[in-house]
This record gives structure tokens, C-alpha cells and sequence, in this order.
């Protein structure tokens, strides 16, 4: 019995010992994380620090509340009981994107994760230029009460009075809206409080998405500079340079209850004439060209300008509008030109109708109209009057040469029969000369037309392109922020064919059939709610045109460059 108690007196001590030797190496395998600081000011930068001897960590997770940069490895090697260990260090630079208590999460290494880390950020003083700081942000809005999905202009300027080495300025897209970066950045040379600036301005659009407060946290810029003396003597001199802009707050207007539709929520809209006849002839086209100013709005917003509707006395052919996109200070900008070709078909007072465009004024709060005056053309007929004539035939050789019985040459004075020395019966040999003019011509007209004729392919054929997620994909970006000509020339490029009718006898769905007739009477007869026909062409076209099957392929003549397996 002492036996046995002594043995099991025994067994702690050889487990201890055993966890004593064994603990150096547990501790050494298990990866460790930490960070350089527990406590940051908004816009400074702390290194997180993860060891390991199983692989690299996974940063993904921190791309939630941090930005990264500066990713380093190193090895180490440690000697444990005789044996050589090696671990490996990884490094990476956090700059968090927002202030309070931030966790910085634990990271998967090999089949083990790391513990979570508390970071404290503190937020940071918001330079201006009157804190003579070495770097600061400038946020400008053209409207800090917008209505729901009206185009918000935003400006970003960075002043910074040392040179780059690098640097990155980022602002976040905010709950509730869209943001997309417009243009390119424009750089200046500005004085602020006599100290000299280089300013870099960016521009954004935001299209807020629902109502109510809309915050837009500050733009951020963490950046190294180039080095130098008045660097080291603003205080500079470890090469850092940290902004951040102060945080705005929009409130948010819904779509009032008798606005007019479609829904465009403008800070002004102009019409004008750019080219506006006042006579015109049958059968030849008068150019209107209408041009639309737009403060406020972008491409993608703006729906067409209407085609005018003249009824039976013309026809109208509008042909695809121009878009140029601009900024007016912090408001974008967007100018509109159209060009109309109107064929009279008969004399008379041809009255064709104004443009006029219903949209919601966004500075007075009320639904506005912009319009154009009708036009009054007066119209004489044109050559011919107006319909078109027959092309003359071209006029037969009177001079023609035709052998005559005696083996000398005859010829025919068309103007004189006598001449000719048949004065008797000229009419059988003019017959066979005009019969044979005739027969040429004709082989000539036949031979040309048979050169220009295009080669098609089979009837019902698809072609390759039209089964192309490419394809698809530019169909339906069009589709959401083009015009209709885009609309349909992508069409007719997946469907290899030069016309929408084309398009329209290919498909083998009705729906979309239907769908691009009503947008050619539309388009071309003013007839239609373009906007209605935009959203019905979205879900009928949102995987692709429908070709109808192949009836057969083509014969090419050649052996199938692979045989039909046969089982």
C-alpha cells in the first residue's frame, strides 16, 4: 500500500517535469499577436505585429475598419534543448478608418487563430487653414438638403505644404448612398495664411438612395513626404503627413407626392436653338438642332430630349444625342445636343412643335417646365415636287456602228434615217441597235449588283457573339445609362446585322419583339413613355436577346473538322 502511494506521490513530479521541458516549445509554437501601441489619434498609424512558424496570417478581416500598408516578414531563429526553431514575423501598418474602441480581430494562421486585440482612436483635430498644419482637407457640397437620387456634387481639396513621395486620399462611400469619382484630379498652387500650398481637388458624385440623414464621414489622407529642411523644421521630420477632413451630414429630402414624371430633381434646366429654320422644301431635309443645359444632372440621369411630333404632314428623323459632362464649381454639369432632319411631305405652314421637358426644381421646391417655342416653316415644293422620279435611262450611241452587207461600216443618224443610205427601212436595224444597248446595260447593272451583294449568313444562324457574356454585359450597361441609339447599335452588333429590323426578325421571343417595335414608334414617332420602355427593356433584355434556334448550319463545303462520334 506505501508501495503504491508513493508511486502515485511520484507521478506530479515527473508530469511536472515533463510540462516544464515541453513548455518553452509550446509557447514557442503558438502564434502571438500584438500591437506596437494600444492607443492612436484618428489619421495616425499603428503596426500590428503577428509570430508564427505556421505560414502567413490573413489580413482580410482587418480591411473592415482599417486601411493597410507597409507589409513586412522577417525570420527568426531560436535554439530550444539542442534543437533549432524557426519562426517567422510578419508586420503590417493599421490606419483605422473610424475613432472610438476598435477590436482589431483575430487572425487565422495555418489551422490556429489568433486573439483579439482592443485598439483605442482616439478622433482627431480637424486642421483648417487657419491651423497652419502641414497637410489639411477642404469638403465641398452643392447641396446639403438634395431630394432623393438627385446628383450631389462633391469636392475634395488637399493642401499640403511639403512634396510626396506618395500618398493615398480616400473617402468612403456612405450607408445609404452611391459615390463614384468623376474625372481626373486637378492640381494648383495656392497662398494660405502667406503659406504656400499645393492643392490637389478631387470630385465626386453622390446619388443618395433614400431619405433622411445621410452622413458622410471626412475624406482621409495618410501620405510620406519627400524629406527636407522645412520639413524637419514644421515638425515633420519623420516624413509622415496625415489629414482628415471634417465629417458632413446631409438631410435628405423624399420625392415630393407632385413632382412631375419621370422623376428628374434639377438645380436648373435651359433649352435652346442652335439651328432653327423657317422655310423648308418637299422632299428635303430642314435641320433643327436643339441644345439642353442641365445644372445638376448627370449622363446617366437625363432622359432624352423628344422627338417632335408633326403627324402625317413630315417626317422626323432624330438622329443619337451628344453628351458632354462638366463641373460648374462643385456642381456637375450636363450639356445636350440634338439633331432633328424633318422631310416636308407637301407645300404649305408646317408648324413643328417645341421641346418641352416637366422637371423638379430642387432649389424653390416646385415642379418647373422648360420649353422651346414652336417652329413655323413654310414650305414650297421641292425639285420634282416632292416625289421622287424615275432615274432617265442613259442615252443611247447615236453614232452606234454596225456592220454593214458590203463589209463597210454603216452607220445610223438617229437625228437623219436618210443618212444612213436605208431610207427605205431603217427600223429593223435601229431595233436590233437599241436591243443590244439595252442587253448591255443590263449585264452591267447585274454584275454590280451581284458584287455588293453581302454574304449572309444561314437563316436563323446565332451568331458567336451573341452568346458572349461580354456581349450581355455591354448590353445591359447600356442599357442602364446610354442613350437608345447605343441601346440599339449594340443590338444589331451581337445579332451581326445593320439594322433593328434585323434584330427584331432574329429574336424568338415576342416579348422582346414587341418591346424594340414600340421603342422604334417611340423613338421615331413620339409616340411612348420612353422612360416605361427603358425599365421594360431592362427585364426583358436582362439575360441576353432570345435568337431564335438554328434551322440549319451553312454549307461551307468543307469536312467537319471534327467527325460525329458514333456509338
Amino acid at each position: 500500500m506505501t508501495r503504491a502511494i508513493n508511486m502515485h506521490g511520484h507521478w506530479p513530479r515527473q508530469v511536472l517535469a515533463a510540462l516544464l521541458l515541453w513548455l518553452p516549445l509550446l509557447a514557442w509554437a503558438q502564434p502571438r499577436a500584438w500591437l506596437d501601441r494600444d492607443r492612436i489619434a484618428m489619421g495616425d498609424t499603428v503596426t500590428l505585429n503577428v509570430e508564427s512558424d505556421q505560414g502567413a496570417p490573413d489580413f482580410t478581416p482587418l480591411r473592415t475598419d482599417f486601411d493597410l500598408s507597409g507589409q513586412t516578414s522577417s525570420r527568426q531563429v531560436a535554439w530550444s534543448n539542442g534543437s533549432m526553431q524557426q519562426r517567422n514575423l510578419y508586420g503590417v501598418a493599421l490606419t483605422p478608418r473610424r475613432s472610438g474602441a476598435l477590436v482589431v480581430p483575430g487572425l487565422q494562421v495555418g489551422s490556429v487563430r489568433t486573439a483579439p486585440l482592443t485598439l483605442q482612436v482616439d478622433a482627431a483635430a480637424v486642421a483648417g487653414p487657419d491651423s497652419n498644419a502641414v497637410a489639411f482637407i477642404e469638403t465641398a457640397v452643392d447641396d446639403e438638403t438634395p431630394y432623393v437620387q438627385q446628383s450631389v456634387g462633391v469636392v475634395v481639396r488637399l493642401y499640403f505644404a511639403s512634396q510626396l513621395a506618395s500618398g493615398e486620399l480616400v473617402l468612403d462611400t456612405p450607408a445609404g448612398a452611391s459615390l463614384q469619382r468623376v474625372g481626373d484630379d486637378r492640381t494648383d498652387v495656392r497662398q494660405v495664411n502667406g503659406r504656400r500650398y499645393n492643392v490637389v481637388e478631387r470630385r465626386f458624385l453622390l446619388i443618395p438612395e433614400r431619405s433622411g440623414a445621410l452622413r458622410l464621414a471626412g475624406a482621409r489622407f495618410s501620405g510620406r513626404s519627400a524629406g527636407g529642411f522645412f520639413d524637419d523644421f514644421f515638425g515633420g521630420g519623420d516624413g509622415r503627413m496625415n489629414a482628415t477632413g471634417a465629417d458632413r451630414t446631409l438631410q435628405v429630402q423624399a420625392q415630393p407626392a407632385q413632382a412631375p414624371q419621370p422623376w428628374l430633381p434639377l438645380q436648373g434646366l435651359q433649352l435652346r436653338y442652335t439651328s432653327a429654320p423657317t422655310s423648308a422644301r418637299t422632299g428635303e431635309a430642314a435641320n433643327v438642332v436643339v441644345e439642353a443645359i442641365a445644372e445638376g444632372a448627370t449622363r446617366a440621369q437625363f432622359t432624352d430630349l423628344p422627338v417632335p411630333d408633326v403627324g402625317n404632314a413630315a417626317q422626323v428623323f432624330a438622329e443619337p444625342a451628344q453628351y458632354e459632362e462638366t463641373f460648374n464649381g462643385s456642381t456637375p454639369r450636363l450639356k445636350i445636343t440634338r439633331r432633328y432632319s424633318i422631310v416636308p411631305r407637301q407645300p404649305g405652314s408646317l408648324v413643328v412643335p417645341g421641346p418641352r421637358l416637366p422637371w423638379w426644381d430642387v432649389r424653390n421646391g416646385k415642379a418647373q417646365e422648360a420649353k422651346l417655342p414652336d417652329l413655323t416653316l413654310a414650305v414650297v415644293a421641292g425639285n420634282g415636287g416632292g416625289s421622287a422620279s424615275p432615274a432617265p435611262l442613259p442615252p443611247i450611241d447615236t453614232d452606234a456602228v454596225l456592220p454593214g452587207g458590203d463589209g463597210q461600216d454603216s452607220r445610223i443618224a438617229a437625228t437623219d434615217p436618210r443618212a444612213s443610205g436605208l431610207s427605205e427601212r431603217p427600223w429593223p436595224w435601229m431595233g436590233a441597235a437599241i436591243g443590244l444597248a439595252l442587253l448591255w446595260l443590263l449585264t452591267l447593272l447585274w454584275g454590280w449588283q451581284r458584287g455588293r451583294r453581302p454574304r449572309v449568313a444561314a437563316k436563323g444562324a446565332v451568331p458567336a457573339v451573341a452568346t458572349g457574356r461580354a456581349g450581355v454585359a455591354e448590353l445591359r450597361r447600356a442599357l442602364d445609362g446610354e442613350g437608345f441609339d447605343q441601346v440599339e447599335a449594340q443590338l444589331c452588333a451581337m445579332a451581326g446585322v445593320e439594322r433593328i429590323e434585323q434584330v427584331i426578325t432574329r429574336l424568338d421571343d415576342p416579348a422582346q419583339r414587341q418591346v424594340l417595335q414600340e421603342l422604334q414608334q417611340a423613338r421615331w414617332g413620339g409616340q411612348g413613355d420612353l422612360a416605361s420602355l427603358r425599365a421594360r427593356l431592362r427585364e426583358l433584355f436582362r439575360d441576353g436577346p432570345h435568337w431564335s434556334a438554328a434551322t440549319g448550319a451553312a454549307d461551307t463545303g468543307l469536312a467537319p473538322l471534327y467527325p460525329t462520334r458514333r456509338t
